[in-house]
C-alpha cells in the first residue's frame, strides 16, 4: 500500500501500525544498531509506480525503515512523500545489479552506487528480520 506522507494524519500513522507494526522502541533500535537505511539513490520503478518519480532529470531518492512486521520505504518527489508499506510477507528481494525490491506487483531498483555499498549490512540485517518473521509462521515439518 502506498500512501501520502507529506502532511501528517494519524489515520496513516494507525494503517502503518495495522500492517508493519508500530516503531521500535529506543531500546530495541540501540540493539539492532539502527533500524533506517542511508538515502539511496532509485533507479528504476515499475510503471504503476511512475507517478511517484519526478519527471524532469531529477534524481529520486529512497530510504528503507525496518518494523517489526515489515519495512516502509520511503520515497521523496519534490516536496513531497510518499511511503511504501510492505509486511514481510509480500517483501521480496533480489539482488542483482544494486538490489531490486518487489511487493504487491510493485517494485523499486536501488542504484548499485557509493550509498548502496554503505547500506549493505542494513540489507543484510532486513533479510534477516524477514527470516524471523517467516520462522514464526512457518509449516511444521512432517515426519
Amino acid at each position: 500500500m502506498i500512501i501520502n506522507t507529506t502532511h501528517f494524519n494519524a489515520d496513516h500513522k494507525q494503517i502503518i501500525a495495522d500492517l508493519v507494526g508500530s516503531p521500535f522502541s529506543l531500546v530495541q533500535k540501540l540493539k539492532m544498531n539502527g533500524v533506517g537505511s542511508k538515502r539511496m539513490i532509485i533507479d528504476k520503478v515499475s510503471p504503476n509506480m511512475q507517478s511517484m518519480m519526478n519527471l524532469v532529470a531529477d534524481i529520486n531518492y529512497g530510504n528503507i525503515e525496518l518494523r517489526p512486521k515489515g519495512i516502509v520505504i520511503r520515497i521523496n518527489k519534490g516536496l513531497s512523500n510518499f511511503a511504501w508499506i510492505i509486511p514481510y510477507y509480500h517483501l521480496v528481494i533480489y539482488k542483482i545489479n544494486g538490489s531490486s525490491i518487489h511487493a504487491q506487483g510493485k517494485f523499486v531498483q536501488f542504484r548499485p552506487d557509493k550509498t548502496f555499498k554503505e547500506n549493505r549490512k542494513f540489507f543484510d540485517k532486513m533479510i534477516d528480520e524477514k527470516v524471523k518473521y517467516d520462522m514464526l509462521y512457518a509449516m511444521p515439518k512432517e515426519l
